[in-house]
């Protein structure tokens, strides 16, 4: 008789741009339920991003490294096939408000339909509910104070990207 240990994994994916508090702590309630979660950022090439995909990435590594069984990833197309390519049985998304969840059970089902891969909904902390990562950049734009709704290292790229922003 064999023992086969089976790893529960997950995927979060998202744009992080940039990456938000309201993010990690999604990220991180999910390490707590699952022995792997990957930390997926969708390639949007038509999407204009204030960092690169590298960036994010290099970002997400950094405010990440407290949860050994977190790991950092980018993909295109079809969330869903990212997931079979990777043996991913559950996407983890977070809910700010009624109005994510009318989208995100489309989506949900969608992805159930298209590939068997079930959606797991996390409401975010009462904290985060009104953080977007769009907001935070707007703000930050404009010289508003967001140093409270990210983690320190991303504040600091994202002034200084501002300011590069500026220059140009």
């Amino acid at each position: 008789m064999s023992l086969q240990i089976t790893v529960r994994k997950a995927v979060c994916p998202g744009s992080f741009d940039p990456v938000t508090n309201g993010h990690l702590d999604i990220i991180g309630r999910a390490a707590a339920l699952y022995d792997e979660v990957v930390v997926a950022v969708l390639i949007n090439k038509t999407k204009s991003s204030l960092f690169s995909v590298e960036e994010r990435l290099a970002l997400l590594t950094d405010v990440t490294a407290s949860w050994p069984n977190v790991r950092i990833d980018a993909f295109h197309g079809l969330l869903v096939d990212y997931c079979r390519a990777n043996e991913i049985p559950v996407i983890v998304k977070g809910l700010r408000a009624v109005s994510d969840f009318d989208y995100e059970l489309q989506m949900a089902q969608m992805n159930r339909g298209l590939a068997g891969i079930d959606t797991l909904f996390m409401p975010t902390n009462p904290e985060y509910s009104f953080l977007a990562s769009s907001l935070v950049k707007e703000i930050a734009t404009y010289g508003g104070e967001v140093s409270s709704l990210v983690p320190e290292v991303v504040h600091e790229r994202l002034l200084a990207r501002i300011e590069e922003n500026r220059r140009r």
